[in-house]
């Protein structure tokens, strides 16, 4: 029998399993996970009257084994939303089963649902099964933008300097 995958959204009560994806995430990335205080905002934002983003679950036979982070942004040029996808993580041992794929097919979906004008994401450098996967969808990479990011150390900085 093949296992049932569904894609949904999160809800409160998913709270445990979506902080275990991000761990999971963050040592994929080996990166320090969000500490206790990080945690509850994550699942304060998700699930506030509005929600700063919102967050889509792949179930594998009622486990959480994927998530997809999506929130809107907006284009001046275009006069249209924007969907933007800002983490797509699947378990390592859940991989080439197209959860993934599932997902991601969820996310474009949201988008034409509402009425957006494209979808953009970030994919590290070095993690070239993402960059082969979105490729294969057809995304482009934008080489003609740079990334950049100011931490909340330098924006207070910059705010009490303009004080």
């Amino acid at each position: 029998m093949l296992p049932e995958l569904t894609i949904r959204r999160a809800v409160r009560e998913d709270a445990d399993a979506i902080l275990h994806l991000i761990h999971a995430l963050a040592e994929f990335e080996q990166l320090p996970p969000p500490d206790q205080a990080a945690q509850a905002r994550l699942i304060a934002d998700a699930f506030a009257a509005q929600p700063r983003f919102e967050v889509w679950l792949a179930d594998l036979d009622g486990q959480a084994v994927g998530y997809a982070f999506l929130y809107e942004t907006y284009s001046t040029f275009l006069a249209l939303p924007t969907l933007y996808l800002e983490d797509l993580f699947v378990l390592p041992e859940h991989r080439s089963r197209r959860i993934g794929y599932a997902l991601f097919r969820q996310c474009v979906l949201e988008a034409v649902r509402r009425g957006c004008g494209r979808m953009e994401w970030q994919v590290l450098d070095w993690n070239t099964n993402a960059i082969q996967f979105y490729e294969r969808f057809g995304a482009q990479r934008m080489g003609e933008w740079l990334s950049y990011r100011l931490t909340a150390s330098e924006l207070a900085h910059i705010a009490a300097e303009s004080a």
